[in-house]
């Protein structure tokens, strides 16, 4: 800014000179005329409240990448508590099941290069007025949603217009003085899967995958939406049986089938499945946003084995924790369907947005639930301590801030 000041009074001061030099009347005025114009308009450029920072389609520019930074002491959270939303579910509510700590809500994601802005919900409900979106994927994209629902209660409380019997697998809210509506789609796999083994617990349960089968309780109401973010993750690290053009392909941890795949094989060919079924609805002309996966942060043991996440604050940089080998191949799995799928949008009118909340969830151990999902008392139900979905309020919050800032891009 300095340096725009000095610019400006060298080429004032040598303006004056030239005035000084001219002895014509009609010159001096032309020249003086000139001076005043072009004063105005540095100082117009100089003053006008431009967006700082424009960014791509993927929130990047050449002066900042929204998806990389730190999170930074934010005193002025929450912006919402448990007790203002009613609509966050037992499992992510963190301070009712007696969370002690409340410091690791007072933080913000602050990108390397510029300021995110804090949600607003007003602005948001004004920007999607008339629009619908859909949350497709597992219970950590519900996560999000609701961390939405949430944030947006501020200005005006949804209305529950859910109309299938299973309201918390398929879910949908109305904001009336806007149009607005927002759902929720459970798809952990995002294509069409069935437990292979009826009686066995969910969490360790093999599953049948059929890779290039649409899952059609999502798909078949794509081209009700406006916006989707999808999104799918730890689900797929189940027991698994892949199939293709209905024949069994391979396996994952399994020993009746000869052929074993990778985790991100499975994974990339869901996304890539997903990403056809949105491309090749002929209605839907919307944003499709890709919101990357979000990493665990187990620490003591396997998950289900006593693990747990303890850690009370963020962690500094990416010096500190890097992203698994596991979680890193599914990242780059699902980012190169990403863009494959972007490059067929852009025939047929349709927009690829890449939400990549990777970076940022990564920094934050402290953001999960761990014990905190449930009464230690209750009887006969087996938990687990919770390291991958996040506590409403939380740092999940912040994944709806990269939302709004690639919303107002896109309304630029």
């Amino acid at each position: 800014m300095k340096e725009f000041h000095l610019s400006k009074l060298c080429f004032i001061r040598k303006m004056r000179v030239l005035v000084q030099q001219i002895n014509t009347t009609k010159s001096l005025l032309l020249i003086a005329s000139t001076l005043i114009l072009v004063t105005i308009i540095l100082y117009h450029h100089h003053h006008h409240h431009l967006p700082p920072f424009p960014l791509s389609s993927d929130g990047n520019s050449s002066r900042c990448n929204i998806f990389l930074g730190e999170w930074i002491w934010n005193p002025d959270a929450t912006y919402y508590t448990n007790t203002t939303c009613n609509l966050i579910r037992n499992q992510q509510n963190c301070m009712k099941y007696g969370r002690p700590d409340t410091d690791f809500l007072k933080w913000r994601w602050k990108p390397n290069d510029c300021e995110l802005r804090i949600l607003d919900p007003l602005e948001f409900l004004k920007l999607v007025r008339g629009k619908s979106m859909a949350f497709v994927g597992d219970s950590v994209g519900r996560n999000q949603m609701q961390s939405l629902l949430c944030l947006l209660s501020k200005v005006e409380k949804p209305v529950n217009v859910s109309y299938t019997t299973d309201k918390q697998r398929y879910k949908r809210w109305r904001y009336p003085s806007y149009n607005f509506t927002v759902a929720n789609f459970w798809t952990p796999f995002l294509v069409r899967a069935e437990q292979a083994e009826a009686d066995a617990p969910i969490a360790t349960a093999l599953f049948n995958l059929y890779l290039d089968e649409y899952d059609v309780k999502w798909t078949s109401h794509i081209d009700e939406f406006d916006y989707i973010i999808i999104s799918a993750g730890h689900w797929f690290y189940h027991p698994t049986m892949f199939y293709e053009n209905g024949k069994l392909v391979g396996c994952l941890y399994c020993s009746s089938v000869n052929s074993t795949l990778q985790v991100s094989y499975g994974y990339g060919k869901a996304f890539q499945t997903a990403f056809k079924a949105i491309n090749s609805s002929p209605k839907f002309k919307g944003t499709t946003y890709l919101r990357t996966i979000s990493p665990s942060h187990f620490e003591n043991g396997l998950w289900n084995k006593g693990a747990n996440c303890p850690r009370k604050k963020p962690f500094n940089s990416s010096s500190e924790i890097k992203l698994d080998d596991g979680a890193s191949s599914l990242y780059n799995a699902q980012v190169e369907e990403f863009k494959v799928a972007e490059e067929e949008g852009k025939k047929n009118g349709k927009r690829f947005r890449l939400l990549d909340t990777t970076h940022a969830a990564l920094l934050r151990p402290d953001g999960h639930p761990n014990s905190y999902g449930h009464w230690p008392e209750e009887k006969n139900v087996t938990f687990y301590n919770d390291c991958v979905h996040w506590c409403l309020p939380g740092p999940i919050d912040s994944w709806n801030d990269l939302l709004l800032e690639m919303l107002r891009m896109d309304h630029n």
